[in-house]
């Protein structure tokens, strides 16, 4: 068993470490938060105006994370894990917590997003807000039965200076999450459009290594990055000793697109948001619903297996 997992205080053995380390399949991003929840939502057919409110907004965005949830496409046999939103942990689905919900009826992981957003553009990136309550959330999502968490930050262009700051602040966090007993998923992503994308991706990797080189043996840590430029460029991350798994986020591409780039990087999988839920709408039977996530989820696992 991984040193990391034996003391959680809850039912966490070998068997999830050991299926999130070599099972097959991918991660689904259900996280969308405040502010990228009416975009989800518009892509799923609910206009803004058709609801009023925090509260109204943040139901139907569950109700259609419950719909992928329960989904009988929704399945172990293709998904490893799922990330959530801080109300999708506390909320409930089918009676149970969701994140009970998914690992007792679906064998499927689940990580909480901790962020808070991200801070203006300096040095080329824009680094997280601070996450003042991260120890109380850290509590609450170890009671929730989360098996880790998610932070994002963004890299805008190839600034040594401004990808120091953001892998270093990512590791700082991380070192205070895996203490807490949860995985932390490192995600600094590099923007898809960035000019000098190609260069972001080098020096990013080198600050990586960097800090998994000096993690103390009984941490492990994921990593969610950009599809890279250069195909294989991570294949070191992959196999490095303190790395759990290595997943890569579609950053804007369409579905195919990022599928089709991903399947050029073997070892590493999907955790795809957009491109997940790309095609459902709310108007869709049950029957239409169900295919086109089962197509999408299809389509993931190959890009993530090959």
């Amino acid at each position: 068993m991984d040193p990391i997992f034996q003391e959680r205080g809850y039912d966490m053995d070998s068997k999830q470490a050991e299926r999130m380390r070599h099972g097959k399949g991918f991660i689904a991003a259900l996280d969308q938060s405040g502010g990228s929840t009416p975009k989800a939502l518009e892509l799923y057919g609910i206009p803004r105006d058709s609801y009023s409110g925090e509260e109204e907004m943040f139901n139907l965005v569950h109700a259609m994370r419950t719909r992928i949830i329960t989904s009988p496409a929704f399945t172990s046999e293709y998904i490893l894990g799922a990330i959530l939103f801080e109300q999708t942990m506390d909320r409930s689905i089918e009676g149970m917590l969701t994140g009970d919900y998914l690992w007792e009826k679906k064998g499927i992981l689940s990580f909480l997003k901790v962020d808070k957003g991200l801070a203006p553009l300096s040095d080329g990136v824009q680094m997280m807000k601070p996450i003042a309550d991260l120890d109380d959330l850290l509590k609450r999502a170890v009671a929730r039965k989360m098996f880790g968490t998610k932070m994002r930050s963004v890299i805008k262009s190839a600034d040594p200076n401004g990808i120091k700051r953001i892998v270093d602040q990512q590791f700082e966090y991380g070192r205070r999450i895996a203490a807490a007993g949860l995985v932390p998923i490192i995600e600094p992503e590099v923007d898809i459009l960035s000019a000098d994308k190609a260069e972001s991706e080098r020096l990013l990797k080198a600050e990586i290594l960097r800090h998994l080189d000096v993690l103390p043996g009984d941490v492990s840590v994921m990593l969610k990055l950009s599809i890279p430029t250069k195909a294989n460029l991570y294949s070191d991350l992959i196999a490095h000793p303190r790395v759990l798994r290595v997943v890569a986020l579609s950053g804007g591409y369409s579905r195919d697109e990022a599928a089709q780039k991903l399947a050029l990087n073997p070892g590493l999988i999907a955790s795809f948001s957009r491109a997940l839920s790309e095609g459902l709408t709310a108007a869709q039977s049950e029957a239409e619903f169900n295919a086109v996530l089962s197509d999408s989820i299809q389509k993931i696992y190959q890009a993530s297996i090959t």
